[in-house]
């Protein structure tokens, strides 16, 4: 890549011609989403990165796609910013296809701005020149810069180069220059990555606001769930390509899609149980019961009879109750200021993660009751091998 394909890439959002995409037919009784895409198939050669991926974002949402490294999550962000053609599927802006098999409209037509996960700032130009850089040529570029440049809290740093700056205020700096010219839509790569994790938090909490108030929509790519929570409105699971959940951070963790999701977001183990009932199961733990007849959470079947399970323990759904008939050994402990998340052994050998208030410390090797409180149950039916094994793989945070 030659300087001016770099300036060009850096600059989606450079003043679009007329783009060579038709207008896509929508129902005139819903709005048309600013961002659909539909069954995208996208990679490198004639490899599949992604399969089959759907997903829709609403005018002035933020969204995110989330999973571990190597997942396509960076394949789908630089097929949307025209980076990658599209092996299958089309993608839509403001219902204006854009990529399809044997379409493709270039990067610097869709008026999509773009924020790299090494930020891409030019060294030798000032803050203010790198802001209006996709504005060279524009009247009133001035004024604009001077605006993106207050908004994001850096007016008085306009002559200054980005080697005078933190880490935190180049990653102003970048955001500012992607916001300059309104694009149609912002994408953001793992923005954060190269940051401590407390200036993580606080950057992304002033994202989130700068983009709301600017009504700006917008797709994020990150590893990092905690990241994902903070910004977005809508989050997308994926794993080896594919799709796994698109919901609320919410519906994601309390109502998770399939194992994937449930081990992904969040920390928890699975119990192996056997329902009872419709609605009961009986664990090492004790009997669950629900108000509500129970259903296996991949699937949606209705669990009854005598049924193997694994059901899935937060941290928060235990209380470490003395008085409790099962007990569990402590294994370790992690201070959290006002909480203490502990990790304890069942006599099976099973290991779960209780939170207790850290005003009172249990000893390592201890053996402490367990009580299970939550009332909201997430049932996966047990496959054959595990049912037979007995097993119920533990769930790590990411």
């Amino acid at each position: 890549m030659d300087a001016n394909d770099y300036h060009r890439n850096v600059n989606l959002a450079d003043a679009p011609p007329e783009l060579a995409a038709t207008k896509t037919a929508i129902p005139a009784d819903r709005p048309a989403p600013w961002l659909a895409i539909e069954r995208l198939e996208a990679g490198y050669g004639r490899k599949a990165v992604v399969q089959n991926l759907s997903l829709t974002l609403a005018r002035g949402s933020i969204g995110c796609l989330l999973g571990p490294s190597g997942c396509g999550k960076t394949t789908v962000l630089r097929a949307v910013a025209g980076f990658e053609p599209v092996q299958a599927g089309e993608i839509r802006l403001d219902g204006e296809r854009v990529a399809s098999p044997g379409l493709l409209v270039a990067p610097e037509h869709r008026r999509v701005g773009m924020v790299f996960q090494d930020l891409a700032l030019f060294p030798h130009l000032t803050v203010a020149a790198n802001v209006g850089f996709g504005l060279r040529g524009r009247a009133g570029a001035a004024e604009r810069v001077a605006q993106m440049l207050d908004t994001v809290g850096l007016g008085a740093m306009a002559q200054r180069h980005p080697h005078e700056l933190s880490g935190g205020q180049q990653q102003r700096v970048a955001l500012a220059r992607a916001l300059a010219p309104a694009p149609r839509l912002l994408l953001l790569d793992e923005p954060f990555s190269s940051l401590d994790a407390d200036l993580r938090e606080r950057l992304g909490t002033e994202l989130r606001a700068l983009l709301k108030a600017q009504g700006t929509t917008a797709l994020l790519v990150t590893h990092d769930q905690h990241e994902a929570f903070a910004i977005a409105d809508e989050i997308g699971i994926l794993k080896s390509g594919k799709l796994q959940q698109w919901g609320t951070a919410l519906q994601l963790y309390h109502r998770p899609a399939n194992r994937f999701v449930a081990g992904f977001i969040g920390e928890g183990v699975l119990l192996p149980g056997q329902m009872v009932d419709g609605h009961a199961a009986r664990l090492e733990l004790g009997l669950v019961r629900s108000a509500w007849p129970l259903h296996c959470a991949d699937c949606g079947d209705a669990l009854g009879g005598s049924a193997a399970v694994d059901l899935l323990v937060r941290p928060q759904d235990l209380t470490l109750d003395d008085d409790a008939p099962v007990q569990g050994r402590l294994l370790s402990r992690a201070f959290r200021g006002a909480e203490t998340l502990y990790t304890l052994a069942l006599d099976s050998g099973a290991t779960v993660l209780a939170l207790a208030p850290s005003d009172h410390e249990y000893a390592v090797g201890s053996r402490i009751g367990l009580r299970l409180t939550s009332h909201d149950l997430v049932l996966f039916r047990r496959s054959g091998a595990n049912a037979a094994n007995d097993e119920s793989p533990a769930l790590t945070s990411c």
